[in-house]
């Protein structure tokens, strides 16, 4: 299984996304289409706007569907991962996804993924965004680690992997806002002072969330996000190793917990 054509559901439901999320109940478990459509816009998926048709024409006429499919492809060949099916649909413009992520979102689980794309992304963005969600379904099946088990430092690391694998495959241009934020000295500081004592924070703590995208005030903008891709990147510069050698890498290794 490969890219839903999710366009045709759009053609006919856009401005009644409820009944497209139940179509996609058969992927959930013990959830409804009324909870699953909060959840998916917390991450990212659009809500319907009076311009919302047009934008998926454009996405349709870009052939959106089809570079999805074709990237994933050559993504599955080079890291050896699952396949998945992939789940499209036009991103929320609010002004956190487009100050922090470029205009794009996703949301990756071990057995699919979803994109959430907006027409003015081009199709580097779009292969940009993919990279790093696939990079989570990789991650996900090759880390020997039961997800219910992954703590705060697990989700930092698997942020950074992702972005890194960004970056080894389409250049440091097409990474994200975030990893730009702050200088090396400072994310080095916001580990050690934030990140590491609060780094086996379950994924079901309130501050676990908090910690990741820096919210609240008490915490830097995307903090959890930055610390990930700055420890990994160090981790890879150090060993010499590619984004798919560092999948299956315990967190505690890659961030150098031990030295």
């Amino acid at each position: 299984m490969a890219v839903i054509q999710t366009d045709q559901w759009l053609k006919s439901f856009y401005f009644d996304p409820k009944k497209i999320c139940e179509k996609l109940l058969p992927y959930f478990r013990n959830t409804s289409a009324h909870h699953l459509y909060q959840y998916l816009t917390m991450h990212g998926m659009y809500r319907p706007h009076i311009q919302g048709e047009k934008e998926v024409k454009i996405l349709q006429k870009r052939n959106v569907w089809e570079l999805v499919e074709k990237e994933e492809k050559l993504l599955r060949q080079v890291w050896q991962g699952p396949n998945v099916p992939i789940i499209i649909f036009p991103a929320d413009q609010n002004r956190k996804i487009k100050r922090d992520f470029n205009g794009k979102s996703g949301l990756a689980f071990k057995d699919k993924l979803f994109l959430f794309i907006s027409p003015e992304n081009t199709d580097d963005e779009i292969r940009a965004l993919l990279t790093h969600e696939y990079n989570h379904v990789c991650r996900l099946a090759k880390y020997n680690k039961n997800e219910d088990n992954y703590v705060l430092l697990d989700t930092v690391i698997m942020e950074g992997l992702a972005e890194r694998a960004v970056g080894e495959r389409l250049g440091e241009a097409l990474q994200v806002n975030w990893t730009s934020y702050y200088s090396d000295e400072q994310l080095d500081k916001m580990w050690k002072n934030i990140i590491y004592p609060n780094r086996n924070i379950s994924m079901k703590d309130r501050r676990h969330q908090d910690l990741l995208y820096g919210l609240r005030l008490t915490y830097p903008k995307m903090v959890g996000y930055c610390v990930g891709y700055f420890l990994v990147k160090k981790y890879a510069e150090k060993t010499g190793l590619t984004s798919k050698e560092l999948l299956p890498k315990r967190s505690e290794v890659i961030a150098q917990m031990n030295n």
